[in-house]
């Protein structure tokens, strides 16, 4: 009989939340949601907590079979136009928050039956130079880093991981996407023609989630049309 997990997200109301949720309920597991945003049914329980309460996440006493930190920002401006409280809140939302989160559950995490599992969520635009992207490179970055080193310290028992996307039609990207123009540019931009769904990403963190990517840890699986290795 599979063993039932348990997993707890951040930012659990993202689009691409909600469809990993749905993803590992299918298979039997339960699903924590945690978001600044009201409840959404989707998960099997829910937290909501304070935006202005920064890095404080609600205490759970139960094993955690996996967390996923999915909280970011899309911040592109001219590098010049950046401001320093802009930067500071990049690298707060993308990167400290995700410590954060970690650092809330890394007990319960170790009291999993069976190995668990941390994926973060990073960006095509730390291993591909793109304009006006310097800010978020910045701090995905510094979660790619995090992602490796904490595969390092946690190995064997815990495995982590990181997803990187291109744009993916979610409302986070829509005002990139809010015109037929804009998605036919965005097509064009990608190697296969395509704008990312939030399916595609969910099924990506499902499977670092899972006992199928058993023997992966310390990854950054890009799931971008090829954008990072291939020049369209």
């Amino acid at each position: 009989m599979t063993h039932i997990k348990t997993f707890i997200f951040a930012g659990a109301s993202s689009a691409i939340a909600k469809e990993t949720a749905k993803l590992l309920q299918n298979k039997g597991h339960k699903v924590v949601g945690i978001s600044t945003k009201p409840k959404d049914d989707t998960f099997d329980n829910w937290y909501q907590i304070d935006q202005y309460d920064f890095g404080k996440f609600p205490d759970i006493a139960d094993a955690i079979d996996g967390l996923v930190y999915f909280p970011g920002t899309i911040n592109l401006k001219p590098f010049a136009r950046l401001t320093a409280a802009e930067f500071t809140t990049d690298w707060q939302v993308n990167s400290l928050g995700a410590v954060a989160f970690v650092q809330s559950y890394l007990n319960n995490l170790k009291k999993a039956e069976e190995h668990a599992s941390i994926v973060f969520i990073s960006s095509v635009a730390v291993q591909t130079g793109l304009t006006f992207h310097s800010s978020i490179a910045m701090a995905k970055g510094a979660l790619e880093g995090l992602t490796k080193a904490l595969a390092a310290e946690f190995a064997p028992a815990i495995r982590v991981n990181a997803v990187a996307p291109s744009l993916v039609n979610t409302p986070l990207g829509n005002k990139f996407l809010n015109t037929p123009e804009k998605v036919e540019q965005m097509q064009k931009r990608n190697p296969l023609r395509k704008v990312g769904e939030p399916k595609d990403i969910a099924q990506a963190i499902t499977y670092l989630l899972l006992e199928e990517s058993a023997w992966v840890t310390g990854q950054i699986l890009a799931v971008d049309g090829g954008m990072n290795v291939i020049k369209n």
